[in-house]
């Protein structure tokens, strides 16, 4: 990996406004050497500024990796969520498909998101992958690969062929966390 020369992480939070106040209580679960992935893809764009300040300053004091979806780099973050965009840090990408797969790899990602994994309620009603098909679109590829969607700790246990998981529900309040 050329750009990036820590470990990547392999437990990550995916964040969102789901999880309202709950989030400080997730960035706290997260052990360290964890990994962030800052969305709040429907909070305006002043305020989404100013709360990924908070969590990045949060995650510095931790030991966590941030890294940002949405616009261009330039917030202080350690990557961007989206291997399309040019970034001299760590590069992450949400894998649905073996094409959208490989197709993040070849645009220079280093961490894939395959998703979802099993049922989510982030993407209510939509069909997950399962533990097989996952692993097939995860199969060989060069990269980190992460399982996501309905994950938790017990679940990725009883799974092989992904170097870690992320959540969103695991890390709030309730989760299993990484126990």
């Amino acid at each position: 990996m050329p750009h990036r020369q820590s470990p990547i992480p392999v437990l990550w939070l995916m964040t969102d406004e789901r999880l309202g106040d709950g989030l400080w209580a997730a960035l706290r679960r997260l052990p360290s050497g964890s990994g962030v992935v800052f969305r709040h893809y429907a909070t305006a764009a002043r305020e989404r500024r100013k709360l990924f300040r908070r969590v990045a300053r949060i995650a510095r004091a931790r030991g966590l990796v941030v890294v940002r979806a949405g616009a261009r780099a330039g917030y202080g973050e350690d990557g961007v969520h989206g291997a399309a965009r040019a970034c001299n840090g760590l590069r992450t990408a949400p894998a649905h498909d073996r094409r959208e797969a490989v197709a993040a790899v070849r645009r220079g990602a280093d961490v894939l998101f395959v998703s979802p994994v099993f049922a989510t309620r982030s993407h209510p009603g939509a069909e997950a992958l399962g533990a097989r098909k996952a692993r097939r679109i995860a199969r060989g590829l060069p990269v980190t690969v992460i399982a996501l969607g309905g994950m938790d700790a017990r679940r990725f246990r009883e799974m092989t062929g992904f170097d870690g998981w992320a959540a969103i529900d695991a890390w709030g309040a309730g989760g299993s966390g990484a126990k």
